[in-house]
């Protein structure tokens, strides 16, 4: 995984699920120093893009929950149109 953009909830998880596989692998201390170093380096970018994909859905939430005056009402689009009144 990458330090990519995370705008899949899938990818998220898998990109959450590599980085504790990387954390367990670092805590037993079976790697040797290359190899920490590079499990590190590639649990920092997991840590970074997780981050940000929860920094941007925080940032959704809050553009959704705050009122907007100048919001107008619109039909859901599952919703049938009310019959016109006469």
């Amino acid at each position: 995984m990458s330090e990519d953009k995370i705008d899949d909830p899938k990818q998220f998880e898998a990109s959450l699920q590599a980085l504790e596989t990387l954390v367990d692998q670092l805590e037993r201390g079976d790697l040797g120093l290359e190899d920490s170093l590079a499990a590190f380096e590639q649990g920092i970018r997991l840590s970074r893009g997780c981050q940000r994909a929860l920094d941007q859905a925080e940032q959704r939430i809050r553009i959704l929950s705050e009122p907007s005056e100048d919001a107008e009402p619109e039909p859901f689009a599952g919703a049938t149109a009310p019959p016109p009144s006469d």
